[in-house]
């Protein structure tokens, strides 16, 4: 009677290791793209707190509001930080009535965040349409890890 093999062979084992390495060679990146993208997504989620307060300012007083400015509901800087967002600030134009209002939000250090992101910047511009405002976002991050609201 003939002895049945058990087991796997070596050339069996290889194979499979090397699917798996190709797996992990395609995957990784990806999945450290995917983690850069959703980290920047903190700082629309940021700006997007600070849009309303913004419009609502320049509606009443006419100029862009700062972060410090008293009868602002713009709070410090600083209270408008996240997980990877450092601060968060608001800026702009003196006749901001046809726009100009911008929310810059800095990304903290390396080691916080992704390294495409470390220490970089997002701005978020008004436009004032007959009173409607849309909101541009440019940013010093490469494109592939910005929101398509973002790309250039």
């Amino acid at each position: 009677m003939k002895n049945m093999q058990k087991g796997f062979t070596l050339i069996e084992l290889m194979i499979v290791v090397a699917i798996i390495a190709i797996l992990a060679a395609i995957a990784i990146p990806a999945y450290q793209d995917y983690i850069t993208r959703s980290q920047f997504a903190e700082s629309q989620t940021i700006a997007d707190g600070m849009k309303t307060p913004v419009q609502e300012f320049v509606a009443a007083k006419g100029t862009c509001p700062t972060n410090s400015e008293a009868g602002s509901a713009i709070l410090p800087a600083a209270s408008y930080e996240g997980k990877y967002v450092a601060k968060a600030e608001s800026a702009g134009t003196a006749d901001a009535q046809g726009g100009g209002c911008t929310i810059t939000v800095t990304f903290k250090g390396t080691g916080s965040v992704s390294t495409p992101l470390a220490a970089k910047t997002a701005v978020f511009k008004a436009a004032n349409a007959g009173g409607a405002y849309t909101w541009t976002c440019t940013s010093e991050v490469p494109n592939k890890y910005l929101p398509q609201v973002c790309r250039q």
